[in-house]
């Protein structure tokens, strides 16, 4: 028998309905989102179903993580569509609070962690990972899930989660979801809603230029060359000013000091196409 998707506002509901859940020994597996839901998102919660008894996602533009002069207030959102399609893919329990709701006074906790968020969109966007890290922690402590699905699309994000739950002890495993991408290779994303027609075509160039970078790395290009030669074409397109691009270590994201056969790396890329901010990044290893 199917299950009908119930929707959930408040934390008090969400841990009655945790709390009858733990009580009947389901596995439970989270899927934090803000919304505005894509195929990137739904192949979260298949990968949760596969794990899990009960599936929770949230849903919750989080303002601890935008700065001053980012796109909080017109970040895209459609709830009703975001129900449908949470309902169609399997999820049992849509949390959806209001600001209101997760921070009824200003917060004055905050969960930071160091190193991981110093390099990529750390440095450009500072205190976002620590809004992140916050608001992440929140959700655990209300769901308290046996596994959380995040996509590797925001790999950063992955890694100062993961660290934060070793370094913290919670009993959660995180589980990396591989990027999804759109028919020609951009890399899905709630953000690309923004994009013109003429900056969603040169957006493009972030998946071709991955893609070369592969290519060099079997060729044994060195990681400077690669990181010249990505630079080079991602500024080919007119429309697009680079934020970063960065060759590092992976999962700590600090530099490849020696360039050693069989080291993990990220290959990671953020531009801005007009006013949209993109990240793409292959994760990958030295040849």
């Amino acid at each position: 028998m199917i299950q009908t998707m119930q929707q959930i506002a408040t934390i008090a509901k969400m841990r009655t309905h945790i709390n009858e859940a733990r009580r009947q020994g389901k596995r439970i597996g989270i899927v934090p989102t803000m919304g505005f839901l894509h195929e990137g998102h739904l192949s979260l919660v298949k990968a949760a179903r596969e794990k899990c008894d009960l599936i929770v996602m949230s849903i919750f533009v989080n303002p601890l993580q935008f700065g001053p002069n980012e796109d909080f207030e017109r970040y895209p959102r459609n709830i009703e569509r975001d129900r449908e399609m949470a309902a169609s893919a399997g999820v049992d329990l849509l949390f959806t609070p209001e600001v209101s709701e997760m921070y009824p006074k200003p917060i004055l906790t905050n969960i930071s962690v160091a190193n991981v968020t110093a390099p990529l969109c750390g440095a450009s966007r500072p205190g976002h990972f620590d809004g992140v890290a916050t608001v992440v922690t929140k959700l655990f402590q209300i769901v308290q899930p046996d596994y959380a699905f995040f996509g590797q699309k925001d790999a950063q994000q992955v890694a100062v989660i993961t660290q934060m739950v070793h370094d913290l002890s919670m009993p959660v495993q995180i589980v990396p979801c591989p990027i999804i991408r759109e028919a020609d290779g951009l890399a899905m994303s709630s953000r690309n809603v923004y994009l013109s027609q003429e900056e969603r075509t040169q957006a493009l160039v972030l998946s071709q230029s991955l893609k070369l970078a592969e290519t060099w790395l079997d060729e044994g290009i060195a990681l400077v060359e690669i990181k010249d030669r990505l630079i080079q074409k991602i500024t080919e397109m007119p429309l697009a000013s680079i934020d970063y691009v960065e060759i590092l270590r992976f999962p700590n994201l600090e530099p490849v000091e020696q360039e050693v056969a069989g080291q993990a790396i990220i290959i990671a890329l953020a531009v801005k196409f007009g006013k949209t901010r993109l990240i793409d990044n292959l994760i990958t290893e030295i040849r």
